[in-house]
């Protein structure tokens, strides 16, 4: 399923691959792999509170503020789980992590298939990287929040995520 113009870079719209998920739609697995390089899917993740952190890259001024504010957030949330999600290589996401401290967050590369772009509804088509989003899920696996950030360069609402997760 492709969504023209659901999302837009520096104002030009781009196409998203995958579902527009709602809150209280169940949570797609996917496949991914972790800085191991283990698969990891939707049920590897637990079963408390997760926040799943979207971002196109890391080397990007607005990625690296989204990560950096959900990893402090991390350490003062308790039975949440945030993860960070993009195409980015895991050993990039390592580096990304040592070099400021990352330690909170854990990081989920969907370089190797897009499975998680593409069940979520963040594929960039025309760029094959993940849109900006957020998405919480709750124990149940039923998506409690969700958010869909319309230009990919503008910050998420952080209070709203964090306040789903809370609540």
């Amino acid at each position: 399923m492709e969504r023209p113009g659901a999302t837009t870079l520096q104002g030009k719209p781009l196409t998203l691959i995958g579902p527009e998920l709602k809150k209280g739609d169940p949570a797609p697995d996917f496949d991914v792999i972790d800085s191991s390089l283990k698969p990891i899917h939707l049920s590897d993740t637990g079963s408390y509170v997760r926040i799943f952190s979207v971002v196109p890259s890391l080397d990007t001024p607005v990625c690296d503020a989204q990560t950096k504010r959900f990893n402090e957030e991390a350490a003062r949330l308790h039975n949440v789980d945030i993860y960070t999600v993009s195409m980015d290589l895991p050993f990039a996401q390592t580096r990304f992590c040592n070099s400021f401290l990352v330690d909170h967050v854990k990081m989920l590369s969907d370089h190797r298939n897009g499975s998680f772009g593409e069940h979520y509804g963040t594929l960039i088509k025309e760029l094959r990287i993940l849109s900006r989003a957020i998405f919480v899920v709750g124990p149940d696996n039923k998506i409690r929040y969700v958010e869909y950030v319309p230009e990919v360069g503008n910050s998420p609402n952080f209070e709203a995520a964090l306040e789903a997760a809370r609540s």
